[in-house]
């Protein structure tokens, strides 16, 4: 069997066993708690609010399940699926295998656009904060591009750039809340900084879903675009892609993704650097198998490392971000070693 026909095998049965994979560990995962909550308890809930059944559970049962639970958990999938299909397209369009939202600076500027609606309280509600966050994310991302751009263009200089980037909106967003932030703000905001679901709501699942799905499915409508730009710029151009109008609205959609992500969950770190990698590794290098396998990998994980995060520590809860930051730091130098040999 060739390389291609396996991929393509691996592909089937990924794309085919993967969506099961993701609601049953949504299931799973709600369940997990103080509460004695069964699957069967989640779907009676979920029938009786959609009309389809009754629920046998009491009501504060079914308010932690429909309420608490289920957002948070629905919310940690879509943040998945969304920062994985990220790390897939700037890996692709920079072709650089370290590049994703939080190491190039994007998550950074985001954080900082949602502190200052938050504290300032300029605008108001999750479209504000959203809005907010997409300011800052460009920003952040206009000057990697600038600073990468003017110390010769290279994949190590923008790398460098977006770390200076991510130590610059860093401060800024510490300076914003130190300066204009009460006791109660301070705490809040520095947790959910570290990356946290625990204000999950409907709400939030309806703008960042909508948001992750348009991403999704523009992005697949450009799949061949992304292939070509393996070659490089120039090749793409050779085969009539228009490399400069197509690299600025796949970089402007990042950060749109990035920014609503951002202003739902916190800065997630590591999550769209890691797992674009195991996707091709499961599917190769097409981005029209890559970019769902990455979507449906990255959904699975969020939820998994999202439910540990809520129960390790209980009664205390450990961000989200400090979860995938332990497991995304090894493998992190994993990528950087093998992107030395290769």
């Amino acid at each position: 069997m060739t390389s291609r026909r396996l991929a393509l095998t691996r592909a089937g049965v990924l794309l085919t066993a993967a969506p099961f994979v993701v609601l049953l560990s949504a299931a799973a995962a709600i369940t997990v708690g103080p509460s004695d909550i069964s699957t069967l308890d989640v779907y009676g809930v979920v029938a009786a609010k959609l009309g389809l059944g009754t629920s046998e559970l009491t009501l504060i049962q079914q308010g932690i399940v429909w309420d608490l639970r289920l957002p948070r958990t629905v919310l940690a999938g879509i943040c998945g699926a969304g920062l994985a299909i990220c790390g897939v397209i700037l890996q692709s369009l920079l072709r650089n295998p370290l590049a994703d939202p939080f190491v190039l600076g994007i998550s950074s500027g985001a954080s900082t656009g949602a502190v200052a609606i938050v504290v300032l309280g300029i605008g108001a509600g999750s479209i504000g904060l959203s809005a907010g966050a997409f300011v800052g994310a460009l920003a952040s991302f206009a000057l990697v591009i600038a600073l990468a751009t003017l110390a010769g263009g290279t994949t190590d200089r923008l790398v460098l750039s977006g770390i200076a980037a991510t130590q610059l909106f860093s401060a800024l967003t510490s300076f914003i809340v130190f300066t204009a932030a009460d006791a109660e703000q301070t705490r809040g905001v520095l947790f959910w900084l570290l990356g946290s679901l625990s204000t999950a709501s409907w709400t939030d699942v309806i703008v960042c879903g909508g948001v992750v799905l348009f991403g999704l499915v523009l992005c697949l409508g450009t799949a061949s675009w992304l292939d070509a730009f393996a070659f490089g710029a120039d090749a793409a151009s050779s085969l009539g892609v228009n490399v400069a109008r197509t690299r600025m609205l796949l970089l402007i959609l990042t950060a749109l993704m990035t920014a609503v992500i951002v202003s739902t969950s916190g800065a997630i770190g590591f999550v769209g650097l890691v797992l674009p990698h195991l996707a091709r590794a499961i599917v190769g290098v097409g981005h029209r198998l890559l970019l769902p396998s990455a979507a449906l990998i990255g959904a699975i994980f969020l939820i998994w490392v999202d439910t540990a995060a809520r129960t390790v520590l209980d009664p205390q809860e450990l961000p989200v971000g400090v979860a995938t930051a332990l497991i995304g730091v090894p493998a992190f130098a994993l990528v950087l070693l093998r992107s030395r040999r290769a």
